[in-house]
């Protein structure tokens, strides 16, 4: 990370609230590599350090999302987004393959849930990342309530304004190619999960949608709190709760046919 750590209210990268003093000092150490030669497959590999100098080891676990390190790769442009969840060696290294498809800068978050005492509950590091190749920037689309992913129809209803640090609902439909409502399953924790990036400064927030197996995926900012809901299939309640004003991209993403989906959607906020 260029900088230092910030404790953040639940997965968010710009701080509404006073930061923590302890937090300040964990980085990102022998992260590599920072240049990749193609696109294609790549092993990235680190370890955070804390305040005392030594590896972090010890990582929240248990039920929900709220646990281990969330890795997540989006390309600067906001066209492409990897997510994962990496095993964390005893040594407290991350190794985590990732499939970089095209050239271009990368922005490398992690999302990391300290099990230490003193920490906070989460915080973010991130580095950047080069693959070779001719690469042009593309241009967000605007907003278009319906997105449509390996035959899978999402609909988006959102609210006509959303406001900073204001918490908020969106209600998104899904079908599977065949018109039918999606029966979601858990992954990583949560039935889906919605990444928002900011354009440009890249700001990040991230939250979760539960069902009844799938218990504590509420997110806080500041004081504030919001829980994303889903109790029938095909229909999530997705909570929003966004740090800064401007242009951002929401991934929505879930599990169908054995695979990820991520439904991407652009929200201005004001």
């Amino acid at each position: 990370m260029r900088g230092p750590a910030r404790a953040r209210g639940c997965s968010s990268s710009r701080p509404s609230v006073p930061t923590i003093g302890a937090a300040r000092t964990f980085a990102l150490t022998g992260f590599a590599p920072l240049r990749i030669p193609h696109p294609g497959t790549a092993r990235l590999s680190f370890t955070i350090r804390q305040p005392s100098g030594a590896a972090l080891t010890s990582y929240r676990r248990g039920a929900g999302p709220h646990t281990g390190v969330h890795l997540i790769v989006v390309r600067r442009d906001l066209g492409v987004i990897i997510h994962r969840h990496p095993p964390i060696g005893p040594n407290g290294q991350v190794t985590q393959a990732i499939d970089f498809p095209s050239p271009g800068p990368y922005r490398v978050l992690v999302d990391a849930y300290p099990a230490v005492k003193g920490a906070p509950r989460n915080f973010q590091l991130h580095e950047n990342v080069r693959v070779a190749g001719a690469y042009r920037a593309q241009a967000l689309p605007p907003f278009s309530s319906k997105v449509t992913v390996d035959g899978y129809h999402v609909t988006l209803s959102a609210p006509r304004r959303l406001h900073t640090i204001e918490p908020a609902h969106l209600t998104a439909s899904v079908t599977d190619p065949q018109g039918r409502p999606l029966a979601f399953r858990p992954w990583y924790g949560a039935l889906a999960h919605a990444i928002f990036f900011r354009e440009g400064s890249l700001d990040y927030f991230h939250t979760h949608v539960c069902g009844p197996s799938t218990p504590a995926c509420t997110s806080v900012l500041g004081a504030t709190r919001v829980t994303g809901r889903s109790s029938k299939p095909g229909e999530l309640q997705v909570g929003v709760l966004l740090p800064i004003s401007g242009t951002w991209r929401l991934f929505l993403q879930f599990q169908a046919g054995g695979r990820i989906l991520s439904a991407p959607f652009t929200l201005p906020v004001r």
